[in-house]
């Protein structure tokens, strides 16, 4: 995990607004360092948890009352009252957050029911400003990443975990918060030769996360920095810039976790046009950088040695890794040109993803399979009008060089299906600007020829909050891609350019249960959250471990 923060968890029951520190640990005791927060959780109408009550007490509660009236603070969800040198506290902040009210009225709990009997779900209700509606594990993690930025960098705080609304998991409620914190923190700053003066934003921020079981919730604790350190993986690879991280380089990066025990194979050149890989290695072909494929496999389920013998069928996450991309020779407007070093972020994203269900000992058999390329304009590049050959032995007509992501995945796609015969394949990918236009940077666009599968999705990007938004397929839209000299061309024209995309990536899964998962709205270039400030965002790794654990674990 990163050491630009630190979290401790103790017990809250012995904590003392006076001595908050000394009082909850003799671990913590002495480790402060310089101005102190203390931060407690307030509903609407000044509501408290009991543990809180009891740690600020009656004054306590008096001098939030009072600057609250001054400063216009209700209390509400995601936002704060920061209290400089409170009175009658050792710590040197005193911070409210609002959070969910702690009951729910009668009235609205039969509300509640009557929607539920007309089917509609939770996310619909808060979509509809229902604040009743039962938190998600997403929801702790949100509040854990908004504490943090209230804090800011090289902070030293003290967290009340003690909601006014008491989480039906406490524990796994405080491991996400834990976690939220840790995604909030993440910075890259690696290049940076001239960093802020700042000593307290530069050293490392120190938490003192205060619990009714703190045994409890480390247990909990572990699978989440598992999954945190996955999701900051994928953030840097996408991060690092394309002269850093060609092909190779991130070939290198991902055999990094045969030390988790993750089986890794790299395939390269000779590799890959033995087994026919035309369509990926065109792409390639007018870089001076090679073209690589690698496959990592996490046998979790069984020993090793045991399950090696075996035919074990494993589940299969697959993603583009365009480590650069110009276009080719329909090169794109250099404007922005820049963000293309960002277009591996699906193939980011599984190597985080195996990371994470490597390091938390997931009990499950799992394939991973990236394909990385460059696309560049060089003189042995590929043109529109091309004919390539896939490793499935389909023709493809190259239309245009810039729908090149799609050409890397139908390799990938037929080798995993046909060498590993997986339950079902989830593929990730920054694939077509066409998504943004459609769902903008809010959902991912999700394809599927398996309503099981998809359903699956949905829930966990709901819990999450990685969310997804499901698109059609369809044989219409499947002959806009049939070509008059191949067997299909790579685009289908301007119409419906997400969906075609998938038509084509279709054809290569060979009726094996898939899910396409498109992500150019959500890999890179992300808005501000509560969860991530930066570039990257490292989307799909969460909502991913978490459908393998709700589902998949044996």
């Amino acid at each position: 995990m990163s050491d630009s923060i630190k979290i401790e968890f103790v017990a809250l029951g012995p904590l003392s607004a006076q001595t908050p520190l000394q009082a909850s640990s003799k671990r913590a005791a002495g480790k402060a360092k310089g101005a102190q927060a203390l931060v407690v959780f307030m509903a609407p109408d000044f509501a408290f948890g009991p543990s809180t009550l009891r740690l600020i007490g009656a004054d306590g509660e008096a001098l939030i009352r009072k600057a609250a009236a001054a400063a216009k603070f209700k209390g509400k969800p995601s936002t704060a009252l920061d209290i400089i040198a409170p009175s009658g506290f050792a710590a040197d902040r005193l911070i409210v957050i609002g959070a969910r009210a702690a009951h729910v009225e009668a009235a609205q709990v039969e509300k509640d029911k009557t929607t539920k009997k007309k089917g509609e779900n939770d996310e619909a209700q808060r979509d509809k400003g229902g604040e009743d509606a039962a938190p998600s594990p997403g929801d702790y993690a949100n509040l854990g990443g908004f504490v943090i930025g209230k804090l800011g960098r090289g902070a030293s705080a003290v967290v009340a975990f003690d909601l006014p609304r008491p989480p039906e998991d406490s524990a796994g409620a405080a491991a996400e918060f834990m976690l939220g914190m840790q995604l909030r923190d993440y910075r890259f700053d690696a290049y940076k030769t001239k960093k802020k003066d700042d000593a307290e934003d530069n050293s490392p921020t120190e938490i003192f996360l205060a619990v009714d079981e703190p045994s409890a919730a480390r247990r909990e604790a572990k699978a989440r920095e598992a999954v945190a350190e996955g999701v900051l993986i994928a953030r840097s690879l996408v991060n690092e810039p394309a002269n850093v991280l060609y092909p190779v380089e991130f070939a290198n990066r991902a055999k990094a976790l045969e030390t988790l025990g993750v089986e890794v194979e790299i395939l390269d050149m000779a590799a890959l046009r033995a087994l026919g890989m035309g369509a990926l290695l065109g792409v390639g072909q007018g870089s001076v950088r090679e073209s690589r494929v690698v496959i990592m496999r996490w046998r979790g389920v069984k020993p090793a040695k045991e399950s090696a013998k075996t035919k074990a069928q494993p589940i299969a996450f697959v993603g583009k890794g365009v480590c650069f991309d110009t276009g080719g020779i329909s090169i794109k407007p250099a404007a922005g040109m820049e963000d293309m070093k960002g277009d591996m972020a699906g193939a980011a994203c599984v190597v985080g993803l195996i990371h994470a269900l490597a390091a938390r000992k997931a009990k499950v058999d799992v394939v991973g399979a990236i394909g990385l390329v460059e696309n560049m304009p060089g003189p042995e590049a590929q043109r529109p009008g091309d004919i390539v050959k896939s490793m499935s032995g389909q023709t493809i007509e190259v239309i245009n060089t810039d729908a090149e992501g799609r050409l890397v995945l139908a390799d990938v796609l037929w080798y995993v299906q046909d060498k590993f015969k997986p339950k079902f394949i989830v593929d990730l990918a920054t694939l077509t600007g066409a998504i943004l236009v459609a769902l903008g940077q809010e959902h991912a666009g999700l394809f599927a020829n398996n309503d099981d599968l998809a359903e699956k999705l949905l829930a966990t990007g709901k819990a999450t909050g990685e969310k997804l938004w499901r698109l059609p397929l369809g044989s219409a839209y499947d002959k806009m891609i049939d070509s008059k000299f191949a067997d299909m061309k790579n685009t289908g024209g301007r119409h419906a350019g997400s969906i075609t995309a998938a038509q084509f990536l279709q054809r290569f899964v060979n009726g094996t249960p898939w899910a396409h998962l498109d992500i150019a709205g959500t890999g890179m270039n992300s808005p501000g959250s509560d969860l991530n400030q930066g570039w990257a965002s490292g989307f799909g790794v969460r909502l991913l471990d978490r459908l393998v654990a709700d589902y998949y674990e044996g």
